[in-house]
């Protein structure tokens, strides 16, 4: 048994779902493991991780938009330090999670056909979000 500790930088350009299921996986081939779990982990509590389809874009603009109707910005809020998307943020982080854990065969993910891994970015700025990925296998 062996286990690799990594971390990955995600650029965001705006709030909304960044793919980085290509990101991940050369990250996971460098490591030469075949079969395992990879943990992944968002060092953030205005950003997110979630599974889900990536083959059509409605999918993900419908979810940006639900998400922003269940947490709107708005002044209401007592936490505004960082402005009126800070804490709606918080907020859409708690809902949706920090972490992922994914099976690991043959050297690759074990998703599903239209499965994809996404950095949620719940602020409205570009960011540059840090993800933690470690992986046990052999």
């Amino acid at each position: 048994m062996r286990q690799a500790l990594g971390m990955v930088a995600v650029d965001t350009r705006r709030q909304g779902l960044v793919e980085i299921t290509a990101t991940v996986q050369d990250w996971l081939r460098e490591q030469g493991l075949r079969d395992g779990l990879l943990t992944i982990f968002c060092r953030h509590t205005s950003a997110a991780l979630v599974i889900q389809e990536n083959a059509a874009p409605a999918v993900r603009r419908d979810m940006e938009a639900y998400f922003n109707r269940l947490a709107p910005e708005s002044r209401a809020y007592e936490h505004d330090d960082e402005g009126p998307d800070d804490m709606p943020a918080h907020l859409k982080t708690a809902l949706t999670g920090v972490q992922l854990s994914i099976p690991v065969m043959n050297g690759a993910m074990a998703l599903g056909t239209w499965q994809g891994l996404y950095l949620f970015e719940h602020r409205t700025s570009p960011h540059r979000r840090t993800l933690a990925l470690h992986l046990i296998g052999e």
